[in-house]
């Protein structure tokens, strides 16, 4: 990691420390470590990449230890966990440069793209004031073929009606 990354990265890792101490939990090495990686990067990292980045700064982190101190950094409200439908989850820090922003997920190579939507606050807004629904959080993710794979070539078949009810 950059030395500007590691150091955009230490008011959070620092925030994360806080939060285990009020909880009573210690400050450990491996943990601080994680975030750091968490804290550090701007993509939506899979727990198999935020191995290979710790093993890339020489840390030795087992994936036990990965997974219960992202439980912690979800819990503290400093990490957010997304399931985009690959079979694992992908982790990002809720304080990034966007803190609020929606998805776009390539469904041909996996890219996760980020964009913010002033109209989803509008809807947001008139759900509030039309219905009296207090909005706490929103999520909204567009799947599709990102710009280079469809440049490429790529097409999306179009599967017909599924339905999850059997009837025979």
């Amino acid at each position: 990691m950059s030395q500007a990354k590691a150091k955009a990265a230490l008011p959070f890792i620092n925030l994360f420390a806080r939060y285990l101490r009020e909880q009573g939990l210690p400050v450990t090495h491996q943990r601080e470590a994680v975030a750091k990686v968490v804290f550090g990067s701007e993509e939506h990292l899979s727990v198999d990449e935020i191995e290979g980045r710790l093993r890339e700064e020489g840390n030795r982190i087992g994936k036990a230890t990965i997974y219960r101190t992202l439980d912690l950094l979800v819990k503290s409200r400093l990490v957010e966990e997304h399931d985009f439908g690959e079979g694992f989850k992908r982790y990002e820090h809720r304080l990034s440069r966007q803190p609020i922003h929606e998805h776009l997920i390539c469904v041909e190579c996996g890219k996760v793209q980020e964009f913010r939507s002033d109209e989803v606050q509008v809807v947001e807004d008139r759900v509030e004031e039309e219905l009296g629904f207090v909005p706490q959080r929103h999520r909204l993710e567009i799947y599709g073929l990102c710009k280079e794979c469809h440049e490429s070539g790529v097409s999306l078949e179009d599967g017909g009606l599924s339905c999850p009810i059997e009837t025979v």
